[in-house]
């Protein structure tokens, strides 16, 4: 940005009027006036978008004076859509996740397939393009949990492959109150298995390939976990499914119940894992946190609750996104066309209630 432009755009901000000085500053020195808020629709929800006002503003720059405002937005919508400055890389991605939230997490107990792009920068996602991915809270089941999620996109889908974020303080008031009172006194269970040829690998879920590790790890993480025959493992956690966020205080609907049972799978591939496996052998199942079945009319009010107060936007090249994982929930459309959305993990919370 030029003298001239920096010039131009104070004599049309008020804010800037205001300042003791009237003198042009350098592109370097930043300031609020220099980015703009606004909605996508007239609802005034998530997300948040921000503009900058001008060309030339650097995203990383401003956003490393203004990581108070930042946090402050993402508190009160649960997103934030930076458009229009032109991330176009993994590394810019990666220095902006530093830049805001400090170190970046590296994806140990995942469940979704990722590839590294640089570092702790990863694909969203490598399931495969025509595949949906129901909405849900990254890493809800674990003890450790990042508080913000990044995606960022350097190139758009040809034609869908939209990122549905819903809120969670929301969905939570969409749940009856007995379905939401059950889950608060009993809870819910996630039953993994690994080794039988489907979903990730135990060596790739826990980033290592000594069983004491496992073991180690799951014991630090409140998981119970058994040793099958050939290599094979299954793992058990039980977890709260209403958590109170550690910065407002609010309650929230933070759980993958519904998102891990098998019966919220496309029907040719729930059918599919039903034929080869018994229940209790499934890569990937759901239960009350004492072990008994959810109810098929439960799951089908939690579906609903996560789908009616989802919304969608279209991905333009170079935007960014903020999530606050306990606030917002986040999924994916299929997609046809070249599509590369890339993804960060930052802000560890350790949780107290589990």
């Amino acid at each position: 940005m030029s003298a001239e432009q920096t010039k131009e755009l104070k004599k049309r901000s008020p804010w800037a009027s205001r300042r003791k000085t009237a003198e042009p500053k350098a592109v370097n020195m930043l300031e609020e006036s220099l980015v703009y808020t606004e909605y996508l629709d007239d609802d005034g929800t998530l997300p948040l978008v921000v503009k900058p006002t001008v060309e030339g503003v650097s995203l990383i720059d401003w956003a490393s004076h203004h990581r108070d405002l930042i946090e402050t937005y993402c508190r009160r919508n649960g997103a934030i859509l930076f458009r229009n400055f032109q991330m176009n890389s993994a590394g810019e991605f990666g220095q902006l996740i530093c830049a805001i939230s400090g170190e970046m997490m590296e994806y140990v107990e995942g469940t979704s397939p990722r590839s590294s792009v640089a570092g702790n920068v990863y694909t969203s996602t490598d399931h495969p393009a025509d595949q949906e991915i129901f909405p849900h809270n990254e890493q809800s089941y674990a003890k450790i949990l990042p508080m913000k999620l990044y995606l960022g996109c350097l190139v758009p889908a040809e034609q869908g492959g939209q990122t549905p974020i819903a809120d969670t303080r929301k969905i939570f008031r969409s749940i009856s109150p007995k379905v939401r009172e059950r889950f608060i006194e009993k809870k819910w269970m996630y039953v993994r298995n690994f080794g039988d040829g489907f979903g990730l690998s135990w060596q790739t879920a826990f980033q290592t390939t000594e069983k004491d590790e496992v073991e180690r790890y799951c014991r630090q993480a409140a998981i119970d976990c058994e040793w099958k025959g050939g290599d094979r493992l299954r793992t058990r956690q039980v977890r709260p499914a209403v958590a109170e966020h550690p910065r407002t205080g609010e309650k929230v609907w933070f759980n993958h119940a519904t998102f891990f049972h098998v019966s919220t799978l496309a029907p040719a591939a729930r059918d599919a894992l039903l034929a080869e496996f018994k229940t209790e052998d499934l890569p990937n199942n759901t239960y009350y946190g004492d072990g008994s079945e959810i109810e098929a009319a439960v799951l089908d009010e939690l579906r609903a609750a996560y789908l009616e107060n989802s919304k969608t936007f279209e991905w333009e090249r170079g935007d960014v996104i903020i999530l606050d994982n306990m606030l917002t929930t986040h999924g994916r459309r299929a997609f046809t066309g070249e599509r590369k959305i890339i993804f960060g993990m930052a802000e560890p919370y350790d949780r107290t209630d589990i």
